[in-house]
C-alpha cells in the first residue's frame, strides 16, 4: 500500500488510508436507520469526520447534530446519533435520508461519485480542510464556527486550543541529540510493515511530541522492506490501539523479522494510542502531544 502526499490532492489520498484504518475500529456500512439514538428534533447538522464532530461539540453546538459518520466516536455520547456510514464509503441515500440542512465534512470523504450527488442536493455542504499543525487545527475551528454561525464561540475555542497546543509543544521540545526515533506502524498485514514517512498526521504528531520520525525517505504511508526498517533504527514503535493485523500484540510485533533487531525490540518499546486522539488533529491534540511525550520520555519529561 502506498500513498504519496503531492501538491494537488495527494494529502487527501493519504488521509484516506488513515481513515480506512479508523474504520477498522468500528463496524462499517451502518445505516442511519440502525441507530437507536434519537436526535434533537431541532438538530440540522450532519457531521462527517471525527475531528469535525469533536469541534462541533467543543463549540457547544452538540444540540445541532442530527447525525454523524462512523469515525465520529468522541465524545462517547455522540455514538447515540444516527450513523450514516463510513466517511470513505458514503452513499447519497444514507446521507440524505437523515434530512440535514448542513453537512460538515472532513476533506477526504468519498467516494467522489457519492459526493457529487450529495453536493447537487439542496443541502449546504462545507468541506473542512485537513490539518498537520496547530495552525491547521485553528483553521478547522474557524471554518466550522463560520458554518455554524458562531464566530464568537470559535474565537474563544481557538484561543483555548491554541494556548494549550503552544504549551504542550513547548513542553515537549528537547535538544535534537535527546530525541527518540519513532516508527509509526500503520499495519503489519501479511507480516509486512506499512509505515509512515513524512507529510502525514503520524509524522506531525511525532515531531510535535518531541520525537523524530524514523522514516523520512518518502511521503505518505508505504509498505517497506525489512532492511528499511532496520536502517530506520527506531527507538520506539508507535501504533494505534486496535485488533487484527493492524494491531499485532507485543510478542508478535517484536518477533517480526523486520522489527526483531531494532533498538525498539531490544527494549520492547511500543506505544499504542487511540487513533482519533492521536491522529485526528482536533481540539484534543494538545492532550495527544502530552500523552505521547510522556509515553516516549516518562511522566514529567
Amino acid at each position: 500500500m502506498f500513498c504519496k502526499a503531492g501538491k494537488s490532492g495527494g494529502f487527501a489520498a493519504c488521509s484516506g488510508i488513515l481513515l480506512s484504518m479508523f474504520g477498522a475500529l468500528v463496524p462499517l456500512n451502518v445505516s442511519a436507520q440502525q441507530s437507536t439514538g434519537v436526535p434533537n428534533p431541532h438538530a440540522d447538522v450532519l457531521s462527517i469526520g471525527g475531528s469535525v464532530t469533536e469541534i462541533v461539540v467543543a463549540l457547544g453546538e452538540q444540540h445541532r447534530l442530527k447525525a454523524r459518520d462512523t469515525t465520529s466516536s468522541y465524545p462517547p455520547e455522540i455514538t447515540a446519533l444516527p450513523d450514516v456510514g463510513y466517511i470513505r464509503a458514503l452513499s447519497p441515500e444514507g446521507v440524505l435520508s437523515v434530512g440535514p440542512s448542513l453537512i460538515l465534512s472532513e476533506e477526504g470523504a468519498g467516494p467522489v461519485e457519492a459526493l457529487d450527488v450529495i453536493r447537487a442536493a439542496d443541502v449546504d455542504f462545507v468541506e473542512v480542510p485537513n490539518a498537520l499543525d496547530a495552525e491547521g487545527i485553528l483553521r478547522k475551528i474557524d471554518v466550522i464556527g463560520a458554518a455554524l454561525d458562531v464566530p464568537d464561540k470559535a474565537s474563544d475555542l481557538k484561543d483555548e486550543v491554541g494556548q494549550a497546543l503552544a504549551a504542550a509543544i513547548g513542553d515537549a521540545d528537547r535538544p535534537e541529540a535527546e530525541k527518540k526515533r519513532v516508527l509509526f506502524v500503520l499495519s503489519t498485514e501479511g507480516g509486512k510493515i506499512n509505515a509512515s514517512g513524512t507529510g502525514t498526521e503520524a509524522d506531525a504528531i511525532i515531531r510535535m511530541a518531541g520525537g523524530v520520525n524514523a522514516v523520512t525517505e518518502y511521503d505518505g504511508y508505504k509498505q517497506i522492506t525489512d532492511e528499511a526498517v532496520g536502517l530506520a533504527a527506531p527507538d520506539v514503535i508507535l501504533m494505534m490501539k486496535r485488533g487484527g493485523n493492524h494491531g499485532a500484540d507485543d510478542d508478535t510485533l517484536f518477533e517480526m523479522p523486520a522489527i526483531r533487531l531494532t533498538p525498539a525490540a531490544q527494549t520492547r518499546s511500543v506505544v499504542r494510542m487511540d487513533a482519533l486522539l492521536l491522529l485526528g488533529f482536533g481540539p484534543r491534540t494538545a492532550e495527544a502531544v502530552r500523552d505521547l511525550n510522556a509515553a516516549l520520555y516518562g511522566e514529567g519529561a
